[in-house]
C-alpha cells in the first residue's frame, strides 16, 4: 500500500483496486458535505415547493452523470484527465487539463477560505478570538496532509474512523434544528421570489458535475464498474439531496442569510448541541480540501507524468493557502455556472466517444491515440457555447454583454441539458465515423499485406 498515495497516471494494478461500494459510498457521502452547498439553495429565488423539485431533478440528473463518469474512470483505471487523452487526444487533454487545474485550485482556496472563515467564528464565538488568518494555516497544513494520504488512506484512516461519524452526527442534528426552527408549514405555502426554476437545476447539476473531471482520480482504485456507479452516484446524491433541500428551507425560513458565515451564526445561536455539529461540519469541510489539492497535484501530472505526486501535492497546497489569505469568498453562483458550461458538455464528449468504444477503454485508447482529435473538440466547444448562450453567466465583462446582445431564449429547459445534448450527438457522430475511417483503414492494409 506504500505506493497508493502517489500513484501517477499508469492505469491501476489489480492489487491497489481495493475500494469497494461501502469505501466508495462513504468517501462520496463525505466530500457532498459542504457550508458552501448548504447555503446554495439562496440563490435560487423560489418557493420551497419549486427549490424542492429543482433539487431532485438536478441531483438526480448531475449524479446520474457523476456516476456515469465514476464507472467510465473504473473501466479505464487512470486519472480524470489521463482518460481525456482518449476523446480529446494525447495533446488536446491538455485543454480540459489546463481548466480542471484552474477549477480545482479555486476550489481549494474556496474550500480553505471557508473553513476558515467558519472556525474563526465559532472561536471567536466560544474564546473570543477570531484569527482566520490562523485558521487558514491550519486548515491548510491539514488539507496536505490528507492529500499525502492518498485515496485509500484517506478513506481508511480518516473517513472510517473519523469523518464519516462526525457528519452523520451533524447532519442529524442540523436537520433536526432546521426542521424545528424553519415554520416549514408556513414556507409550504408561500409563493417564491422571481427565481428560475431551471436555473436551480443547472446550479445543482454544476455543483455535481463539477465533480465528473475529479472522480476517475479516486474511482480508479475501486474493485469493479459497480462499485464506482453506486458509491459516487449514490454517496453524493443522498447530501446534494440534504444540503440543497433543507438548505432551502433555512434560507427561506431566515432570508437574512447568504453566506456560511451567516449559517454559523445563526445555527450556533441553538446553543452547546449547535455549536458541536457546526464544528464537525467545519472539520469536515477539509474533505473537498484534500480533494480538490489532490486532484489538481494528480491533473497536474497528465501535463508532466514524470513529476513527485507528493512534491506537487505540496506545491499545491501552498499555493491555495497562500491564495486563500488575501481574498474573500466572492462570485459564488457565476463561479458553478462557468463549471457547469465547461464540464456538462465535456462529460458528453467523453460518454459517446466511450459507448463508440465498446463501452470500454484499453490503455491504447487513452496512450497511443492521435495527439488531437478536433471533432472531438469543436463538440465540446459546440455545447459550451450553447450552454453559455442559454445560462447567460454574469460578471464577466466583455462575455456577458456579448451573450446578452444573441438574444437569449427566457424559459425552457435550463443550459444543461441541452448543452450536455448537443456536445453528446456531435461527439457521437464525430466518433462513429472516425470508428468507420479506421476500420476501412485496417482492412485496406490487411487486404494489401
Amino acid at each position: 500500500m506504500d505506493d497508493t498515495p502517489s500513484w501517477g497516471i499508469e492505469p491501476v494494478p489489480d492489487r491497489l483496486r481495493v475500494l469497494g461500494t461501502l469505501d466508495s459510498f462513504l468517501l462520496w457521502t463525505n466530500l457532498g458535505i459542504s457550508l458552501l452547498v448548504l447555503v446554495s439553495s439562496a440563490y435560487f429565488g423560489l418557493s420551497l415547493k419549486q427549490a424542492l423539485l429543482a433539487t431532485l431533478v438536478g441531483g438526480l440528473l448531475g449524479n446520474l452523470m457523476l456516476g456515469v463518469a465514476a464507472t467510465i474512470g473504473a473501466d479505464a483505471r487512470v486519472p480524470s484527465m489521463a482518460l481525456q487523452r482518449a476523446p480529446l487526444g494525447q495533446r488536446g487533454s491538455l485543454i480540459a487539463t489546463g481548466l480542471n487545474v484552474l477549477q480545482c485550485l479555486g476550489w481549494s482556496v474556496f474550500e480553505i477560505t471557508v473553513i476558515a472563515v467558519a472556525a474563526g467564528s465559532l472561536s471567536d464565538r466560544i474564546f473570543g478570538v477570531h484569527l482566520v488568518w490562523m485558521w487558514k494555516l491550519v486548515f491548510g497544513a491539514l488539507g496536505l496532509v490528507l492529500a499525502l494520504l492518498g485515496p485509500i488512506g484517506f478513506v481508511r484512516r480518516f473517513v472510517r474512523k473519523v469523518g464519516i461519524w462526525a457528519v452523520a452526527a451533524s447532519i442529524v442534528y442540523l436537520a433536526v434544528w432546521i426542521l424545528r426552527n424553519g415554520h416549514v408549514g408556513r414556507l409550504w405555502h408561500e409563493g417564491g421570489h422571481g427565481g428560475s426554476f431551471w436555473l436551480g437545476v443547472d446550479l445543482v447539476i454544476a455543483l455535481t458535475v463539477s465533480w465528473v473531471p475529479l472522480v476517475a482520480d479516486y474511482t480508479r482504485f475501486s474493485r469493479d464498474r459497480r462499485s464506482a456507479f453506486v458509491g459516487a452516484g449514490l454517496g453524493y446524491l443522498l447530501p446534494t439531496l440534504f444540503q440543497f433541500g433543507f438548505g432551502a428551507i433555512l434560507v427561506l425560513s431566515h432570508p437574512s442569510i447568504s453566506g456560511p458565515t451567516d449559517v454559523l451564526t445563526t445555527v450556533a445561536a441553538g446553543g452547546v448541541g449547535s455549536l458541536l455539529a457546526l464544528l464537525a461540519l467545519t472539520v469536515d469541510e477539509t474533505d473537498e480540501a484534500f480533494a480538490n489539492i489532490y486532484s489538481t497535484a494528480v491533473s497536474l501530472q497528465n501535463v508532466a507524468p514524470r513529476a513527485s505526486q507528493r512534491v506537487l501535492i505540496v506545491i499545491v497546497s501552498v499555493l491555495a493557502t497562500g491564495i486563500s489569505l488575501g481574498i474573500n469568498l466572492t462570485r459564488y453562483q457565476q463561479f458553478l455556472l462557468l463549471l457547469g458550461a465547461f464540464f456538462v458538455p465535456l462529460f458528453g464528449v467523453l460518454l459517446a466517444d466511450w459507448l463508440v468504444a465498446g463501452r470500454h477503454y484499453t490503455r491504447e485508447h487513452i496512450f497511443a491515440g492521435p495527439l488531437w482529435r478536433p471533432g472531438m473538440i469543436v463538440s465540446w466547444l459546440a455545447g459550451f457555447a450553447l450552454y453559455e448562450w442559454l445560462a447567460q453567466t454574469q460578471g464577466l465583462g466583455f462575455w456577458t454583454h456579448w451573450l446578452g446582445n444573441l438574444h437569449p431564449p427566457s424559459g425552457g429547459i435550463g443550459a444543461s441539458l441541452p448543452g450536455f445534448a448537443v456536445s453528446f450527438t456531435l461527439a457521437l457522430v464525430v466518433a462513429r465515423v472516425g470508428s468507420g475511417v479506421d476500420a476501412a483503414t485496417r482492412r485496406n492494409r490487411a487486404s494489401l499485406a
